[in-house]
């Protein structure tokens, strides 16, 4: 089998040859160990600079070479998101940059403020008048959104990765996107709005579905084969939103938008952070076929996820993110015999990290997964 047929079947839950293995992403300090040098790959610092800058061909050509060298060099990964390569600014795009203030700051004259985010390797922004003091109303969510494609150059990067390693991995690529849990004016005042104006939150959320709907479109590439949706929805305590709450606003979201991806012939992989155990009866029922991001908590371990919705749900995990980081290659030779033997039996599996090769992983313990993964999968 090639590795997109693998992850097709998997995803299906047929039988596959060997257990395939996926990253759902992987940060520039572990590509640039393999690559042997400096990369704009999920360096977003640098990254975000250099399209202030006007840069923006020179990231593209760092997004397209870099990726492909890095997915041959590894080679027995079956599974490729778009993460390494997104979208992009379009080719004749003007940039507006913001004032550096200082070493990790910038500000923009409409107020807005950026810092550097060490933890996350990106530069967040910290301070935003506009979306802090925007005013929500019923009005703003009665017409229709607008459906203009952008210019096909933002997906430059997009496309040539399935253009020169599509024929044989399996492409998680992009949609038109997922918000079936909206927040008006960021975390704290959404979450709000649903107790203060849960009409409001209703006409938001329609009015996002029919623009993501429209925009599947031109989001999804040809050649792709199938879709990560992501949103973070909980923290490693639980949902940020009652079940119940979850069933009766977003949930009828999470089902058109999966439906409508899955008419488009997309088989659908969501990535979602946090314990979200209450919610995953309702993930299958809305039709999601692959869940990833198993955090390293009892509630979102393997074997236990894989009792309950093994055999009606692929999923995509198992390698603790605190043992590549903090542990030895020896914590991950033993994580990954016991995800394999946890997750593996009956199919419907693919081994990867518990969120994703991250900045600060330690290079021999990216290579210890790599080497018992290649000991071990084909026994599965």
């Amino acid at each position: 089998m090639t590795g997109k047929e693998r992850v097709r079947n998997a995803v299906n839950l047929k039988p596959t040859d060997r257990v395939p293995l996926g990253f759902y992403v992987v940060d520039y300090d572990t590509i640039e160990r393999v690559i042997g040098r400096k990369t704009y790959v999920r360096n977003k610092v640098e990254t975000q600079i250099a399209f202030w800058e006007g840069r923006r061909d020179e990231v593209v050509e760092s997004y397209q070479r870099d990726t492909v060298e890095f997915s041959q060099k590894v080679d027995v990964v079956d599974l490729i998101t778009f993460k390494e390569a997104p979208r992009v600014p379009p080719k004749d795009y003007d940039p507006d940059p913001p004032r550096r203030v200082n070493e990790d700051t910038w500000e923009h004259r409409d107020g807005r403020v950026w810092k550097i985010s060490e933890l996350s390797n990106q530069i967040v922004c910290v301070e935003d008048p506009g979306a802090r003091d925007a005013e929500y109303t019923m009005e703003m969510f009665e017409d229709p959104p607008a459906a203009e494609p952008p210019d096909p150059s933002v997906f430059e990067a997009c496309d040539y990765i399935v253009e020169h390693l599509g024929g044989d991995r399996y492409i998680a690529g992009l949609s038109g996107g997922l918000t079936a849990l909206v927040t008006l004016g960021g975390m704290e005042r959404g979450l709000m709005e649903y107790l203060l104006r849960p009409e409001l939150v209703r006409a938001a959320t329609r009015h996002s579905v029919q623009a993501q709907n429209a925009a599947d479109a031109w989001a999804i590439r040809p050649g792709q084969d199938g879709v990560l949706l992501e949103q973070d929805m909980g923290s490693t305590k639980g949902p940020m939103i009652s079940p119940e709450m979850f069933r009766e606003f977003c949930f009828p979201a999470m089902r058109e938008r999966v439906q409508r991806l899955r008419g488009r012939s997309q088989q659908v992989i969501l990535h979602n952070c946090g314990n979200n155990r209450p919610l995953m009866e309702m993930f299958v029922e809305a039709g999601v076929q692959c869940y990833q991001s198993l955090q390293s908590i009892p509630d979102m371990e393997i074997g236990s996820l894989k009792a309950e919705f093994g055999g009606r749900l692929c999923l995509w995990g198992g390698i603790a993110l605190e043992h590549l980081i903090q542990g030895t290659p020896q914590d991950v030779r033993r994580n990954v015999r016991e995800s394999l033997a946890r997750g593996a039996p009956g199919g419907g599996f693919i081994l990867g990290p518990s969120h994703s090769i991250a900045k600060g992983t330690r290079y021999d313990n990216f290579m210890a997964l790599l080497d018992e993964f290649d000991k071990w999968a084909d026994r599965y």
